[in-house]
């Protein structure tokens, strides 16, 4: 086990144990209170969260993390987003600016994780089942896409890979989303934290872990009623290319 891995572990564990109590007191009657005010209070709230996350992981950490994006968080923006890690969520909530993303989670998330389970409730998430995408939940999948002021997030893989390589897309609720209105598309490709996948990874040696993000965008989704089939294999076309030059580019990098 790594020391410095632990107690940064240690200490964001606490760090986001606090941050939960203060949303449930404060950030959530808040945000009922002043419902004028509550685009603003939530994106606020979400970002801080986030850095927090960032600042213990580079500061406490060691971590080395690269330049972020800047995406626009416009309504009808779309954000198509890999998976490697439990970090990929701070880092695309850094990077959205605007009003705060939505981001669509897996049904299992809802209950029982501090913070992360009240903040999907909060911040209404839409909530997806991959194993039982019957047809009520994709309606209410596309209702939530169609009607969302927010931009949506979402990350078409659905799990993570073992080497952090793109893997196959889900496609049937990714298609309900680009059929349910007009979409900008943004790609986003982080690399660097697959050998961080859970939790318990994070006791290893995070000062070796060194976070890369790309984006790419905006693209045209396809119009309502043509086959999204076509542009979702583009789009994952377009992710495998981006880690891929991210990944030579490291390479290379390494032997300067």
């Amino acid at each position: 086990m790594d020391l410095r891995g632990a107690v940064t572990l240690t200490s964001l564990c606490a760090a986001l144990a606090g941050c939960d109590l203060v949303q449930r007191a404060i950030v959530a009657p808040m945000a009922r209170l002043l419902p004028a005010r509550r685009d603003a209070l939530l994106t606020r709230w979400q970002r801080l969260t986030a850095h927090v996350v960032i600042l213990f992981l580079r500061h406490l950490g060691r971590v080395r993390f690269g330049e972020l994006p800047h995406i626009p968080g416009d309504p009808g923006v779309l954000v198509m987003m890999n998976h490697q890690s439990l970090l990929d969520i701070p880092i695309i909530v850094a990077s959205v600016h605007g009003v705060y993303p939505r981001i669509v989670t897996r049904s299992r998330y809802g209950r029982g994780i501090p913070l992360i389970s009240h903040m999907t409730r909060l911040y209404r998430y839409p909530m997806v089942d991959p194993r039982a995408m019957l047809r009520g939940n994709l309606d209410a999948l596309r209702e939530e896409a169609s009607a969302s002021s927010h931009p949506l997030v979402i990350y078409p893989e659905g799990t993570r890979t073992r080497t952090g390589n793109i893997g196959p897309f889900k496609t049937l609720g990714l298609a309900t989303i680009l059929a349910a209105r007009p979409w900008t598309v943004y790609v986003v490709v982080a690399d660097g934290l697959w050998k961080w996948s859970r939790l318990q990874d994070f006791f290893g040696n995070l000062s070796s872990m060194h976070v890369r993000v790309r984006c790419a965008g905006p693209f045209g989704a396809p119009p309502a009623g043509t086959d999204p089939a076509p542009f979702m294999g583009e789009m994952r076309d377009v992710m495998n290319g981006m880690l891929a030059e991210m990944r030579a580019g490291s390479v290379g990098a390494g032997h300067r």
